[in-house]
């Protein structure tokens, strides 16, 4: 399996963040298998584009909540480094909750 589960939708509080202050969290590698997604669908062509900077961000976005990570933007690019066979991702992670 590449991830944890496969979630449907954000079960943790609205944290409130913009763009900005996601910038401004350092980026970190995380296990793929330790991640929750947080939808459950994506655009294809998004995933196959080499130049893909899908929200913005060249990382995707976790949030930390009550023990798990949760994929909330990034899934292409989770699912492209599943596909090179790579077992980690570099992401920004928003701690938030219980784990905060």
């Amino acid at each position: 399996m590449i991830f944890k589960r496969v979630g449907e939708g954000r079960p943790y509080p609205d944290h409130g963040l913009s763009s900005r202050e996601w910038a401004q969290l350092p980026p970190r590698q995380v296990r793929l298998d330790e991640l929750v997604t947080t939808r459950d669908t994506l655009d294809l062509a998004t995933l196959l584009d080499d130049d893909s900077t899908f929200y913005g961000d060249l990382f995707a976005h976790v949030v930390e909540w009550d023990g798990d990570l949760y994929l909330e933007t990034g899934l292409h690019r989770a699912l492209r480094a599943a596909l090179q066979q790579r077992a980690m991702l570099h992401a920004r992670v928003h701690h938030t909750g219980a784990t905060a």
